[in-house]
């Protein structure tokens, strides 16, 4: 039995993570973000000394939010990992499981889909943030031998995801399409994105968390995705297919911040971890869709529901 500090637990993409270790038979230790703001480095020390893996998924923003605060968006999540990454450093052991945005961190691609290899190219302050936090673990990796993994997800969905946060498109587009609403299209709706839904990152992670220690100078980095994809006209099609009609939807004005096209290669991960999705696109909206029927009032409370 393996056991688990799940930082930023109390989230969207950590509750899922919590549960299926819990069903795997793992001890898990879930810690919410008010938590960590709250204790200082005897605090993490405290958190983390026990824990066979620490899961950083304590980020406080998305896109939207650190556009609008780009000095308290690296503030707030910069400070804190430091702090996760100096506990590591002072504890000697155990393994830090970051994820990263593989949604942005990649920025115009040059190459689609983009292989974890890709040069990073943040254009977005919640991008640079997270491209930044992936530097500090080479940084500790490479200097301390702090065992850092990093998962570069793709765009998550999934039951238990806030619709009403500005954040995940397709939970987004599914919740407002149940409610009859107008959805809002940011620009043309051509824009790509490499969707996944969350129990396929949740495997992922799992792998991550599980899979043997590397040796060598490089850090592992493994891009967690679809590796298809689908641009968001496409998206509001394949809703209006699984509810059996029209959604209405309005364009407004492109994000600034929002790159044309984010494909991930997974190639790597299929390899190394033996991990491929298992839903694809539709599977994984008619599974959203139920869970949003079910207990609309209560789907971020907890959990998926199965």
């Amino acid at each position: 039995m393996s056991r688990h500090v799940i930082l930023g637990g109390t989230g969207f993409l950590g509750r899922h993570v919590a549960r299926a270790l819990e069903r795997a038979g793992d001890h898990v230790r879930v810690v919410g973000r008010g938590e960590l703001s709250e204790g200082g480095s005897g605090e993490l020390d405290r958190l983390l000394q026990a824990a066979d893996v620490v899961h950083h998924y304590a980020w406080a923003t998305v896109p939207g939010s650190a556009a609008l605060d780009p000095v308290g968006d690296l503030g707030r999540n910069i400070a804190l990992t430091l702090g996760i990454l100096e506990a590591m450093r002072r504890r000697g052991g155990g393994r830090l499981l970051f994820s990263s945005s593989g949604g942005s961190v990649y920025g115009r691609l040059r190459i689609v889909p983009a292989p974890e290899d890709h040069p990073l190219w943040p254009l977005s302050a919640y991008a640079i943030a997270k491209a930044t936090a992936e530097h500090y673990c080479q940084l500790y990796h490479a200097l301390h031998g702090v065992d850092v993994w990093i998962a570069r997800i793709g765009n998550l969905y999934g039951g238990g995801q806030d619709p009403e946060r500005g954040f995940g498109a397709a939970t987004t587009f599914a919740s407002q399409a149940l409610a009859g609403r107008t959805l809002e299209i940011w620009g043309d709706g051509k824009v790509v994105r490499d969707y996944i839904h969350v129990a396929d990152a949740t495997a992922g992670l799992i792998r991550l968390a599980a899979a043997p220690a590397m040796k060598g100078a490089s850090m592992p980095v493994y891009n967690l995705g679809s590796g298809v994809g689908v641009s968001l006209l496409d998206l509001v099609h394949a809703l209006e297919s699984q509810l059996g009609r029209a959604i209405d939807y309005v364009h407004r004005a492109a994000r600034p911040y929002d790159v044309p096209v984010s494909v991930l290669d997974i190639g790597a991960a299929r390899r190394d971890l033996a991990w491929a999705p298992n839903l694809d696109l539709a599977a994984g909206l008619e599974l959203t869709i139920a869970d949003l029927r079910a207990d609309p009032s209560a789907r971020f409370a907890s959990p998926f529901r199965n």
